[in-house]
């Protein structure tokens, strides 16, 4: 078994990520995030918006719709450009995208590009290809009522789609915010949210999923300092990456986008990458958009985008510096990175070394004996004081003492307080450190 399968394990065996629907068998690309996974979800987006939205006084926070206006991803290039390349196996009829089954090709790949590669089927192991089609990742659906036997033309002009990226509900607010709130150019403009993507081929884990969370900003700056912006942000992104949020330096790597491989509507784009369990894969990603987005809906809206300099009374359309985070991948970053596996007097361990401000519980809180009352007793007191000053504070009275330290290491909980007899006559607990399993005796009321 290879770490990511020791990880999916432990994130099933622990309650923090399942199958999305496995009591029907599941549903390929869709998990659901189980009471740890849910904290641990919260607990890095609440970090994201702290340091790059609270702690700011340039920034704006937004919750945009999901469904949007169709014209939307028309303006934005998604209905023309949102595609990849999709090739079907003759043989077995499986269906892939071709730039990730096949070595050294990119999304532009053509069929005799591919054909020359001399790719054997994942499935039935044949080298029987059908041509690259361009498949649109969208999730379409149909907005009011639309009934069976309806004509071609009720049912497109009900058609609207799944927001496939948050951004573009930040780029039809942005003239909403100006007017409301006049900002100084630079400044941003935040969202979390659910983004959709049809995967052709979704694959490790919650890596390359259908339904996913980002994390976005759209930083509206004067075109004449792009450059300086884009750089600031590139230093931030690092600095909320390896600092925050706890991830080594050393398995972040930069990778400069070249032009065929950029987004339709980039000029210039970093993607941050990480050294998962299966491989160097991307984390996150920054791009310069310059005015595409905003330009084409002031050509789709016929409404002006333009921003108007306090100072100078200048007018134009602001361009855009964009860092984009999928919050699964983030997560599984997180977890990769603290799951660990030592030994203790010989016994093997798993340990997840998550950062106290990320892990879903700080302190579990266990009374040595269960089924001694006045040890239950002073314990449910010292968990009363813990949860009103800390929250993310659990309980454990299950099974042997060394039982409930290895389920705490597993799920990350940084420390294990215990209350023993010794407690009742000199007000003292045990504390248990996580990563080195040493303890220490500290009063109550220094907790």
């Amino acid at each position: 078994m290879n770490k990511l399968d020791d990880i999916v394990s432990l994130c099933k065996r622990r309650g923090f990520i399942f199958q999305g629907s496995d009591v029907y068998g599941g549903m390929a690309g869709t998990w659901d995030f189980g009471p740890l996974g849910t904290s641990l979800k919260k607990n890095i987006m609440d970090a994201w918006w702290k340091f790059f939205v609270e702690d700011r006084t340039d920034m704006y926070g937004l919750d945009a719709a999901i469904i949007m206006n169709p014209r939307t991803w028309v303006a934005s290039g998604h209905t023309a450009t949102f595609a990849d390349p999709l090739v079907e196996c003759k043989e077995c009829k499986s269906r892939f995208r071709a730039d990730k089954i096949a070595d050294n090709i990119n999304e532009s790949v053509t069929t005799e590009e591919f054909h020359a590669t001399h790719t054997k089927c994942p499935v039935c192991g044949k080298e029987n290809w059908g041509p690259i089609r361009k498949f649109n990742m969208m999730f379409s659906t149909h907005v009011g009522a639309v009934l069976p036997g309806d004509d071609k033309e009720v049912s497109e002009k009900n058609i609207a789609y799944l927001r496939p990226e948050t951004a573009q509900g930040i780029f039809v607010n942005y003239k909403n915010v100006l007017d409301t709130f006049y900002p100084n150019l630079p400044f941003g403009i935040a969202q979390q949210g659910k983004a959709f993507r049809n995967e052709i081929s979704p694959r490790d884990f919650i890596l390359r999923d259908r339904e996913c969370s980002q994390m976005e900003i759209e930083y509206f700056v004067h075109p004449d300092t792009w450059e300086e912006n884009f750089e600031k942000m590139r230093a931030l992104s690092h600095e909320f990456l390896e600092n925050i949020l706890g991830l080594p330096k050393e398995e972040i790597h930069e990778l400069e986008v070249p032009e065929a491989d950029r987004a339709h509507y980039s000029k210039r784009t970093i993607d941050f990458m990480f050294d998962y369990p299966n491989g160097e894969e991307e984390l996150m990603g920054l791009a310069y958009r310059t005015d595409f987005d905003l330009s084409n809906i002031a050509r789709e809206s016929g409404k002006s985008m333009e921003y108007r300099d306090k100072q100078t009374g200048e007018t134009f359309i602001p361009h855009v510096i964009e860092p984009s985070i999928g919050v699964e991948r983030l997560i599984l970053a997180v977890i990769s990175n603290a799951y660990t596996e030592d030994e203790i007097n010989g016994e093997k361990r798993i340990v997840l070394k998550l950062s106290e401000n990320l892990a879903p519980f700080k302190f579990c809180v266990s009374p040595l004996l269960k089924n001694k009352p006045e040890l239950v007793s002073k314990a449910k007191e010292v968990y009363d004081i813990l949860k009103k000053k800390y929250s993310h504070v659990t309980w454990d009275d299950s099974g042997n003492i060394g039982k409930r330290y290895r389920k705490q290491d597993e799920i990350g909980t940084p420390k294990c307080i215990v209350i023993d007899f010794d407690t009742l006559e000199d007000n003292t607990v045990t504390i248990r450190d996580r990563d080195t399993t040493e303890q220490t005796r500290v009063n109550i009321a220094n907790l």
